[in-house]
This record gives C-alpha cells, sequence and structure tokens, in this order.
C-alpha cells in the first residue's frame, strides 16, 4: 500500500518547505530523517534572508540563477510572515537589514555598482559614506569608506520555522534512514521497512550524494561563534564586501566578517568555509584567524564573552547552483539539495518550483539552471 502520496527524505528546511508546499496542493506527505528534524545544516546556519545580486553576472551564471531563486524565495517567505504575527514571532524574524561592509575606495565602487544594480532589478539599496556609516553602527573601526544599505535584509531562526512548517504540512514523520531507493521507487529504511509513495523527494543535504554521480555534491565546512548577552550593541547584519568573492572559493580554507544581532541581543559571529571537509570537529585555529578577523572590524567584540562554537556543514553542488528537478536516471524520484550557504532564504522557492516540475504545472522560474541532468552524461 501506497505509505504517501510523497516521501521526502530529509526533514531540513528545504524539506520542510517541501513537505508545506505539496500538502498545500492537497497531497499526503511523510518525511524521512533520522536526526531531530531541522537539526543539521538548518540548525547550524546563521538563518539569513536576503536577496544576492547578480552584478557583473552573464545571464545564465550561477549567480543570476542563484538570484533568481533567492528574489522569488523572499516574496515567499514575506507572505509567510505575514499570515499572522505568530510565524514572525515563531520564526523569531527580524528585519535588521545589510551593510556590505567597504573597506577600502575599491570595494566603495564595488558597493556602488551593487547599489545600482539591485536598484535597477527593482529591489532596495543605498550608497552610504563613512560619517553615515559611523552613526549607523558606532562600533565599528574607523577607516571604513562606506557601506552597501540593504534594509530588506533579515533573518530566522532555522530549526523553530521547520517545526512549523512540518506541522502545518500534517506530515507524518518517521524517524530512520534510508538504505535504499528500489527503480520503482520504492524506499527502504535500515529498520526492514520498505515504503512507497507516487513521488519521493531527495532532500537531504549532503547525504542525496549516494543516489547522484561522484562528485555532484561537495561539503563546505563553516564553524560559528555567539556571545553572550549585549542588548543594543549592533543594529545591523554587518558584512564584508569580501565575503562574496571567499563563499565561492573551492579550494582553499577562508574566513570573512559576518556578524547578525539576534532578539535578545546576542551577537552571531562567522563565517568560515573549508571546501571539502566533512567532519564536525572544531577547528580552534580557524576558529581563532575568524574572531580575531571579526574584532579587526568591530573592536569591541575583543572584550565580549562567546558563549557557544559550533561547527556545520553546507552541501554545495560542484557548479554552484541547487539541485531542483527529477533524477534523471530514476523515474519517480525528484531532488532539492545543493544550496550551500543560501538554503535557508531559498527554500520556499525550491519547494515551489519542484511541485510544479513535478505535479506537472507551469514552473515559477525558468528551471533549467537548477535541472540535476546536467550532472548527468
Amino acid at each position: 500500500m501506497r505509505s504517501a502520496d510523497v516521501l521526502i527524505v530529509g526533514a531540513g528546511i528545504v524539506g520542510a518547505a517541501c513537505a508545506r508546499e505539496f500538502a498545500r496542493r492537497g497531497l499526503s506527505v511523510a518525511v524521512i530523517e533520522p536526526h531531530v528534524p531541522g537539526g543539521g545544516a538548518s540548525a547550524a546556519a546563521m538563518g539569513h534572508l536576503l536577496v544576492p545580486d547578480a552584478e557583473g553576472a552573464a545571464p545564465d551564471s550561477a549567480e543570476q540563477a542563484e538570484h533568481t531563486l533567492a528574489r522569488r524565495s523572499m516574496e515567499l517567505w514575506h507572505a509567510w510572515l505575514q499570515e499572522s504575527r505568530d510565524n514572525a514571532a515563531l520564526a523569531e524574524h527580524q528585519r535588521c537589514g545589510s551593510l556590505w561592509l567597504a573597506a577600502d575606495n575599491e570595494e566603495m565602487e564595488l558597493a556602488a555598482r551593487k547599489a545600482d544594480w539591485l536598484r535597477a532589478h527593482g529591489l532596495q539599496a543605498s550608497l552610504i559614506d563613512a560619517p553615515a556609516l559611523a552613526r549607523a553602527e558606532p562600533m565599528l573601526r574607523p577607516g571604513l569608506r562606506g557601506a552597501l544599505h540593504v534594509p530588506g535584509d533579515g533573518r530566522v531562526y532555522p530549526p523553530k520555522v521547520v517545526a512549523s512548517w512540518l506541522e502545518a504540512s500534517r506530515a507524518a514523520l518517521i524517524r530512520a534512514e534510508v538504505t535504499a531507493i528500489d527503480e520503482a521507487g520504492a524506499v527502504r529504511l535500515a529498520d526492514g521497512r520498505r515504503l512507497w509513495a507516487a513521488m519521493v523527494v531527495l532532500a537531504a543535504g549532503l547525504s542525496s550524494q549516494r543516489w547522484l554521480p561522484s562528485g555532484v555534491l561537495l561539503p563546505k565546512k563553516g564553524q560559528l561563534a555567539i556571545t553572550q548577552r549585549y542588548p543594543g550593541l549592533v543594529q545591523h547584519q554587518l558584512i564584508e564586501l569580501a565575503y562574496l568573492k571567499n563563499a565561492h572559493l573551492s579550494d582553499v580554507d577562508s574566513v570573512s566578517f559576518n556578524l547578525q544581532p539576534r532578539p535578545e541581543g546576542q551577537l552571531l559571529i562567522g563565517s568560515s568555509r573549508q571546501p571539502g571537509r566533512d567532519d564536525r570537529v572544531l577547528d580552534h585555529t580557524l576558529m581563532g584567524r575568524m574572531l580575531q578577523h571579526a574584532c579587526h572590524y568591530l573592536p569591541a567584540l575583543a572584550s565580549l564573552q562567546v558563549l557557544r562554537c559550533w561547527t556545520g556543514l553546507r552541501p554545495a553542488t560542484a557548479d554552484g547552483c541547487p539541485l531542483i528537478g527529477a533524477h534523471p536516471e530514476r523515474r519517480g524520484v525528484w531532488l532539492a539539495t545543493g544550496h550551500e550557504g543560501l538554503g535557508i532564504t531559498t527554500a520556499p522557492a525550491s519547494a515551489e518550483l519542484l511541485a510544479d516540475l513535478s505535479l506537472g504545472g507551469m514552473p515559477c522560474l525558468d528551471a533549467r539552471p537548477y535541472a540535476p541532468a546536467r550532472f548527468f552524461n
């Protein structure tokens, strides 16, 4: 007998978004997850809600596809957050806005180009000079040239969103590990059970790699630290402009300044990237580099107390675009994975696009950049 209309493997933010979207369209859903729902990459994430620009990128580039997916997703996030005050409170949503910091004249020119690009594409953005930046965030070090201000950016707490979306979907939660997917689309579990549905969705992050050609999904280990409560110290999400360049490095460890204020006054400090590392051991040397770099931008951090540090694994694809669409070699199997550091932002649009494609509807976006077939010969 059919276990559900849709079996979703993975209960992170993308899997939960898929469960909610299919349930909204009248399908029954079961979610298979061996661990705590929302407890993997989603729990380790900063929870950004932002739309990256594609200034200078080719129309068919990964950056343009990332922008398109994030922009549609932000529309869906805003719609959900505005459905009721309870949603925003539950998600711990803050529309804090982002300040992309320019350390020198060259970065200030880049900030100006990005501001022009965002405004030309209908998004709010402005350039602020050094005195205005000092007034907006007086704890930043002197000498910065200015910043790109994007007021629509925000943040949420992903584990609570995951729990809410799974509850809304009325999904059956199956606490088990998937060991195989049969040719007929049946899912076999480690405990011996065999489940079947009209379709199977792989939204298990890096664990989805076992059903893909070698090297499609790559781990990018990251580390974060969070301070004790210091209300009012920082108002905006602060990100150095070099973060964008470091985020796309694939062969070297890197650190960038990325700091986010939390509702209760804690400061979440990032970020680091270690391509190819799939362990969860805290790298004290790299953590030290990351915190030292953060203190370079915000010297007052040096006197604050860190409450906790942790690691997470970003599931990245080899070309920088997530996998959203049909598995080319497994009938009835669909993919929604490989979102790297933008999975929180892009989860709703990824689920919408996948539901459109799998149910034969008109896709909300051009699906070609995300098609898994690009990795299959």
